[in-house]
């Protein structure tokens, strides 16, 4: 992991939480990023660099087999951050202590869930207001549970959650909470928005199920045979199965029975490492069948692949790059500018989205104040490059547009834009409306 400096950074090798500041120095009003792949000056206004910044806690996998993904979370965030910063920060009243910047730490919780609550802990203990974390269901929901029980002992020092990213369906039903907020379509709406499209593969006669095994693993085989029964079930499931998470070093035993149960076609949630090694595999063995996944589009999925992959991995995602439209296609272009390496080549739209809620509620409370923010997070409604959402206030489900694509190479009708430098990209092949994405819930919230 790359070591990131700043003024007030605190550092060292021993230290659990690597921190970075969004905006700092009232001296030269500037931030750099001491890294030579992210050398960028952003100068904020004289005024908020001086204000008392809102701190905002990012708790994820920064090292271990997931690093990866925490990496390209973080630095969509800091962009999103940078982008409110640069016009001022939040703007709160004079009584409140007028604009204030955001700022952004780390917090390594090494993929554990005993880390990330010792991560939460210490955020908490340094004076962070918002958590970020979602790169593992079984995570969010043990800081759901510790959000909970701390807000509940400590009013005077209450935190928010927000979550990009955990999509196991209980958080937003059963495991809700007046704390926790998602920006992400949970797993049932992703399954839904995919049988969009195995609907009509009228020739798909047989799939073979694959997922990590942890929540949201089997949150999605779950939902996989419950949409199949639905609507094709015609569809036969030769194949049901669950692995270790991130433990998997060599996926060729189950692609050599993926390729043995003549499965036409894998459905899969798998994300990371765990999916880019099991289609590597599955390419390996000679499996030429479709992947129907939920994160094929990107962290080199497409690379290993290659050209097996051209139409026959489907990716669903809340934002493609391909999505048609000026405005997309700007913003796509404006992140690719400010992170050029291929391998940081990954936006996530509704983080972009997420970062401007926050922006927008803090501003509708006028305060930080943790329960005024949530009330009127509550009520968020967010634009941003021709996309956006709103909150449902009733399980604090992010209700947004949802894009399906298949993979095909650069250049193809549809597909200006590769990932990760990889010669492969996406095009859209189906566009699921909010209205349409949304799914019922089960949540009966405690409120405050």
């Amino acid at each position: 992991m790359n070591k990131l400096q700043s003024a007030g950074l605190k550092s060292g090798a021993a230290v659990l939480r690597q921190s970075v500041l969004a905006v700092v120095a009232a001296v030269a009003g500037t931030l750099t990023l001491a890294s030579a792949s992210w050398a960028q000056t952003l100068a904020p206004k004289a005024a908020v660099s001086q204000a008392q910044p809102v701190k905002l806690a990012l708790i994820e996998s920064l090292s271990g087999p997931f690093a990866n993904t925490g990496e390209a979370v973080f630095r969509n965030i800091f962009w999103a951050i940078e982008r409110v910063n640069a016009r001022g920060g939040v703007r709160l009243p004079a009584t409140a202590g007028g604009a204030r910047p955001l700022a952004l730490e780390r917090y390594d919780s090494k993929g554990q869930n005993e880390e990330a609550l010792s991560a939460l802990r210490a955020a908490i203990d340094d004076g962070a207001q918002v958590i970020l974390q979602g790169n593992s269901s079984a995570t969010a929901a043990v800081l759901i549970e510790a959000i909970h029980k701390h807000n509940e002992r400590e009013p005077g020092k209450r935190v928010l959650f927000l979550n990009y990213s955990a999509v196991d369906p209980i958080l937003t039903n059963e495991k809700c909470s007046f704390w926790h907020f998602r920006f992400d379509a949970h797993a049932d709406m992703r399954m839904a928005a995919l049988m969009e499209v195995v609907r009509e593969d009228k020739a798909l006669k047989s799939v073979y199920l694959i997922g990590q095994d942890y929540s949201f693993g089997q949150a999605v085989l779950r939902e996989a045979k419950r949409q199949l029964a639905a609507q094709r079930p015609d569809v036969a499931v030769v194949g049901d199965e669950l692995h270790p998470v991130g433990r998997v070093k060599d996926f060729a035993p189950y692609a050599v029975k993926i390729k043995a149960s003549g499965a036409q076609a894998v459905v899969t949630g798998n994300w990371g490492n765990d999916l880019t090694l099991l289609v590597k595999a599955a390419r390996e063995v000679g499996f030429d069948g479709n992947f129907y996944t939920f994160y094929g589009n990107a962290l080199g999925a497409p690379a290993a692949l290659g050209d097996a992959g051209v139409g026959k991995v489907v990716a669903v995602a809340d934002w493609l790059p391909n999505v048609p439209g000026a405005q997309s296609e700007a913003f796509y272009q404006s992140f690719r500018a400010r992170f050029p390496k291929p391998e940081d080549d990954y936006v996530h739209m509704r983080m972009q989205l997420m970062v401007e809620a926050l922006a927008q509620s803090i501003e509708r409370a006028r305060s930080t104040d943790v329960v005024a923010v949530a009330r009127q997070m509550e009520k968020a409604s967010v634009q941003l490059a021709g996309q956006g959402g709103a909150m449902r206030a009733a399980d604090h489900q992010f209700q947004q547009a949802l894009a399906v694509g298949v993979m095909d190479k650069k250049g193809a009708p549809g597909v200006k834009f590769d990932v990760e430098g990889s010669g492969y990209g996406f095009r859209v092949v189906r566009q699921i409306a909010a209205a349409k994405a949304q799914q019922p819930h089960s949540c009966t919230m405690q409120r405050f």
